[in-house]
C-alpha cells in the first residue's frame, strides 16, 4: 500500500505544462522514433546477425545498444506525454507574467532591451525567443507586474535586476489567429 501511494506521488510530480504546439512536436517526435528510427534499428541487427558470429561482431553490439538507448528515449517521451498537460490560456490573469507571457524587459544596469515569451522548459528556444519558466530570468518574472523589478539571478554575487516595461498578452500561435499567416494577423493579442 505504501509503494503504491509513493508511486502515484511520484507520477503526480511529473505533470508538465505544454501548449498544444509543443505537446504536437512531441507527440510527432515520438511517432518518428516508433515508424522510422526502430524499423532501421531493427534492420541493423538483423543484418549484422546474418554477418556470422555474435560473440565478435561490433556491428550486432552497436545496434543492439543503439536499440537500448532507442527503447529508453521512447518509454521517457511516453512517460513524458502521458503525463503532459495543456495549458488553459483563458484562466491566466494577464496582469502579471505567468507561463505564455511575452514581456519586454529592460536590464536596469546597462538599458538593454529584450522581448521573450515565457514557454515550458521543453519548448524553450532562445533563437525563438522563447525562454523557460525554470531559467533564472523566467523563474524572476515570474508573478510580476508592469513596473517591477525582477532578480535575473546569475548565481553567486553577480546580480541582474530586469525592470518588466511591458507585459503583452499570451502568445498566440499565427494558425490560431485569422485561421493562418493570410490577411492581417496580430502574433499577440492584449
Amino acid at each position: 500500500m505504501i509503494l503504491f501511494f509513493i508511486l502515484i506521488t511520484l507520477n503526480m510530480s511529473q505533470i508538465s505544462y505544454y501548449t498544444e504546439e509543443g505537446l504536437k512536436k512531441l507527440k510527432d517526435e515520438l511517432y518518428v522514433m516508433k515508424t522510422v528510427l526502430r524499423p532501421q534499428i531493427s534492420d541493423q541487427i538483423a543484418e549484422a546477425r546474418d554477418k556470422g558470429d555474435l560473440s565478435e561482431n561490433a556491428e550486432y553490439d552497436a545496434a543492439k545498444e543503439a536499440q537500448g538507448l532507442l527503447e529508453m528515449k521512447i518509454s521517457k517521451m511516453e512517460t513524458i506525454i502521458s503525463n503532459a498537460r495543456i495549458i488553459d490560456e483563458s484562466i491566466i490573469d494577464n496582469s502579471k507574467v505567468f507561463i505564455l507571457s511575452h514581456v519586454k524587459i529592460r536590464n536596469v544596469s546597462n538599458n538593454f532591451v529584450m522581448e521573450y515569451t515565457l514557454v515550458a522548459e521543453n519548448e524553450a528556444d532562445l533563437k525563438l525567443k522563447k525562454i523557460s519558466i525554470d531559467s533564472p530570468i523566467g523563474k524572476g518574472l515570474l508573478g510580476k507586474k508592469v513596473g517591477d523589478i525582477a532578480d535575473g539571478g546569475l548565481g553567486g554575487s553577480a546580480k541582474r535586476h530586469l525592470a518588466l516595461e511591458h507585459l503583452f498578452g499570451r502568445q498566440v500561435s499565427p494558425d490560431r489567429v485569422c485561421g493562418g499567416f493570410g490577411g492581417p494577423n496580430p502574433l499577440f493579442l492584449a
